[in-house]
């Protein structure tokens, strides 16, 4: 199946049943890439692994899928968060894409004193995401987080899962592999308040890293801590 489509859907799967796409779906399966019916391809949904099917019927606003065989099972994926400072509009969409394409479990976008943005268009970001993981071959779709004030964030941090802070200009050591719950932060542009990171630091989940000498834009460094901290 390299190279064929990928969607994703939210119905159950298994060997049988049906499955209706949504009108966008249906436009993408026949308008853009001008399938028609008895056509193959993968579908997905986070739960039952990967399946193949083939479509049934398709109409302009509608397709009917029957699903054929499963062609990989559900496996475990990395428990890896990305926790970052509202970026403006691109500089968001981009990290929400890449995250996804790196295996980021959840994305938590957070309001600190330097952020320059408040509010997101999650069902953008959400389609964004699952057009990510379509592509990049990954059987589930992150979670989508509203962005919360970062003092919130840490009120209600789960026992038990790490959160490792980029933080430049630095002695902090190199961010590394690691296993285990975890999350990465990564500030706004300008960095962190120094009140924050005195409050960051206070807490004993939270690990101060490094992503090397040089001073990355906010989105490079989402997607270079993900690499690095997976990069077993």
């Amino acid at each position: 199946m390299s190279g064929s489509i990928r969607l994703y859907v939210t119905a159950p799967l298994s060997a049988g049943s049906e499955v209706q796409t949504t009108a966008q779906q249906a436009h993408y399966l026949g308008t853009v890439m001008r399938r028609r019916a008895g056509d193959p391809l993968a579908l997905f949904n986070g739960r039952d692994g990967e399946w193949l099917a083939r479509i049934e019927a398709i109409r302009r606003n509608h397709a009917s899928l029957i699903v054929d065989r499963r062609l990989r099972g559900q496996a475990p994926e990395p428990d890896l968060w990305l926790v970052f400072a509202l970026l403006k509009r691109d500089a968001t969409d981009l990290v929400v894409q890449k995250a996804t394409e790196l295996g980021a479990a959840a994305i938590r976008p957070v309001i600190t004193t330097r952020t320059n943005a408040a509010r997101v268009n999650l069902a953008r970001l959400a389609a964004i995401a699952i057009e990510a993981a379509e592509q990049s071959e990954r059987l589930t779709v992150p979670e989508l987080h509203q962005p919360q004030p970062l003092d919130a964030l840490l009120a209600s941090w789960p026992t038990g899962r790490r959160m490792i802070i980029a933080v430049e200009r630095t002695h902090a050591p190199q961010i590394a592999p690691l296993q285990g719950p975890a999350a990465l932060l990564v500030g706004p542009e300008g960095g962190f308040d120094p009140a924050e990171l005195e409050t960051l630091r206070a807490h004993p989940f939270v690990t101060a890293c490094s992503l090397g000498p040089r001073i990355l834009r906010a989105d490079t460094a989402c997607i270079a801590g993900l690499a690095l901290l997976q990069a077993r």
